[in-house]
């Protein structure tokens, strides 16, 4: 930043006028050039005038007052202060425009800061949904379960419909200039419109027939919600030093394409990765960052469901499961990246994201108890040993120029889970262990011309699974079979299988499960299925511009399962010898337009047409006539302000 002309010379101003004026009257008695006080080092330094002692006395002007010198100086250095202060404003101005990364899209950011004491961050949206046909008029499975959620008011119901709304502040306090205090609020999180009518709730008798209902009141859990109104959902410090920053308390997690994790802060996410951490981010050398990491996953029992006084406190740390995580990445700041594409440069970030996760026991049957208040007699669980061990590693790359783009994540998940006792049925002194082997990876290419404004994309998703009945996105739901395990033409449940008697049929687990909110389509992975696991698709796209922030997109998405057995159609050849059982899922076709301005306001309209394929078809024993399946159709629109 450069400095102004006219402060330069307001802050020299003092020197020259000292050098040029004597400090007091001169004394009758003695020459003046002995008694005039010599100028000042500085100023004499700054200005570049020679010493006031080789220089010709000035006396003062016939009747001006002694006292002038001292006015004037009085009177310049009032501008120089009031320069001064436009200066720091300045400054402050400037700097208030860079802040710390809040999440690890931004984590290489400059740690800049706001200035503010309180700056305020986030988006609030409206989104109109109607699904038509999710059923695809396929039979409940086995165990009772559909691929979605049916009318309770008749079967011959086929549309659901509603709006629902989301506040989400995200403020940062700024202590100091290198301390401050994030947070993530949500207000009226995914509340449906008109779900809390005042007539209903109220607990009065001011009116019995829902048409009557004239108000909404705030949702409270227990009462006429799930959840409360209000949420604080992430709060944590953030300190700068002089080697890095250090971040402390309950926060986001994010990396790469979020194919593993994802902190779900896009305008259209549900989710989102939240982790009780402490982590510490270092630059040894320019664009090059390196991150330890300490996340508390799961604590067990506390002191504060059995009524003890004072803080609650961890009960014991054997049941505890801690991971420990080095991040190493390297990555340009956006606005780098921009000047680099510009000047007609490859962009080339990438890193490794290593997690090790360990557990020695579990409290079976702690959390599935309701925490109705605290203080009340909690038992009905037990420990089992577990001695489980978890790596994820997940690597990233991203090349881009200014017409290319290619990004790619693969990640594993490779472990043991040492003893299987307490689950489905099995006793908590169990000795069958599982294996833990689960890849999954995601690239992503896309080729822009027309100065950007016409893109064409391409993606290939890979999640690994096995033979077991069951996608896998839900293996905590029960299946069909002996205690809970899945059986043929289960939607899901567990992936593995264990004996009471001891020993396991299938002792492997195998499903690398994406993140919920890494968004492939409409209506197969985000609604039917719940998460993309055991499969392999292909998405081609096409993204014009037609005018500044309008956009037309179009996507054609084709899914099948690794495994036939692992779909809701299979059937084993015992059973039905002519058995097709065809793997592929669906051809899903999705279209959006998207309109955005600079101010922040946005809005989205998407429609989506699903082709179910056989491996979600209705199962069909020898002679059974099979219900073909229905095509299912999907409409969305969202509205919403950035802030």
């Amino acid at each position: 930043m450069s400095a102004h002309p006219s402060l330069a010379i307001l802050i020299l101003a003092p020197g020259l006028a000292l050098a040029a004026a004597p400090a007091t009257p001169p004394a009758p008695e003695k020459p003046a050039a002995a008694t005039a006080a010599p100028p000042p080092a500085a100023a004499t330094a700054t200005s570049g005038e020679k010493p006031a002692a080789d220089k010709k006395e000035e006396k003062p002007a016939a009747g001006r007052p002694s006292s002038e010198p001292d006015a004037l100086r009085k009177e310049l250095d009032a501008k120089v202060e009031a320069a001064k202060k436009e200066l720091r404003e300045e400054i402050r101005a400037q700097a208030a425009t860079q802040s710390v990364a809040q999440s690890w899209q931004e984590e290489w950011v400059d740690e800049k800061r706001k200035l503010e004491l309180l700056t305020l961050d986030g988006y609030f949206r409206v989104r109109p949904d109607l699904f038509y046909n999710f059923d695809l008029r396929r039979n409940p499975d086995s165990s009772g379960h559909t691929l979605f959620v049916s009318s309770p008011a008749s079967s011959a119901e086929h549309t659901i419909a509603g709006v629902n709304m989301r506040l989400r502040l995200e403020p940062t306090i700024n202590i100091s200039e290198d301390v401050r205090l994030r947070m993530q609020i949500d207000g009226l999180d995914n509340v449906v419109m008109g779900t809390t009518p005042e007539y209903a709730f109220s607990r009065s008798d001011r009116a019995n027939f829902a048409i009557f209902s004239e108000s909404q009141v705030p949702p409270v859990s227990g009462l006429n919600a799930v959840r409360d109104s209000i949420a604080l959902k992430r709060v944590y410090g953030e300190v700068t030093t002089p080697v890095g920053v250090v971040r402390f308390g309950r926060m986001g997690s994010q990396w790469g394409l979020g194919m593993t994790h994802g902190d779900g802060n896009c305008p259209d996410c549900d989710f989102g990765d939240t982790v009780d951490r402490i982590q510490f981010v270092t630059q040894p050398l320019p664009g090059i960052f390196v991150t330890p990491m300490i996340d508390f996953n799961s604590e067990g029992p506390t002191s504060a469901r059995f009524g003890e006084p004072g803080q609650p406190v961890d009960l014991t740390q054997s049941d505890d499961t801690h991971s420990y995580v080095l991040a190493i990445a390297k990555r340009d700041t956006d606005q780098q990246a921009r000047a680099r594409l510009e000047n007609g440069q490859a962009v080339v970030n990438g890193g490794l994201h290593l997690t090790y996760r360990s557990q020695h026991s579990d409290p079976v049957g702690w959390f599935a108890q309701a925490f109705s208040s605290e203080g009340g007699n909690s038992t009905g669980f037990g420990y089992a040993l577990r001695d489980s061990w978890l790596v994820i590693p997940d690597l990233w790359v991203k090349y881009e120029t200014k017409q290319l783009r290619v990004e790619v994540e693969a990640a594993g998940r490779l472990g043991t889970i040492g003893r299987v006792g307490g689950l489905h049925g099995l006793p908590l002194d169990d000795q069958s262990s599982l294996s833990i082997l689960a890849i999954g990876a995601v690239a992503q290419a896309e080729y822009r011309i027309l100065d950007g404004k016409l893109r064409f994309g391409a993606e290939v998703g890979f999640a690994s699974g096995d033979q077991a009945p069951g996608m896998g996105v839900f293996p905590s739901r029960n299946g069909s079979g002996t205690n809970g395990f899945t059986a043929q033409g289960d939607i899901d449940g567990p992936q593995f299988n264990c004996a009471p008697t001891g020993g396991c049929s299938d002792g492997s687990i195998r499903n690398f499960l994406f993140n919920r909110d890494y968004r492939v389509d409409l209506i197969l992975w985000r609604e039917l299925i719940g998460g993309v696991t055991d499969a392999l698709y292909a998405k081609p796209s096409v993204d014009y511009e037609l005018a500044d922030g309008l956009h037309i997109q179009g996507a054609a998405i084709y899914s099948r399962a690794i495994y036939a057995e692992s779909t809701p159609a299979y059937v084993s050849h015992d059973v039905n010898p002519t058995a097709a059982n065809d793997a592929g899922l669906g051809l899903e076709f999705d279209g959006r337009v998207r309109y955005e301005t600079d101010d922040g306001f946005f809005a989205m309209v998407q429609a989506g047409i699903l082709f179910p394929l056989g491996g979600l078809s209705n199962m069909g024993a020898v002679g059974e006539t099979v219900t073909p399946l229905e095509n299912a159709t999907a409409f969305r629109a969202a509205l919403g302000v950035h802030f």
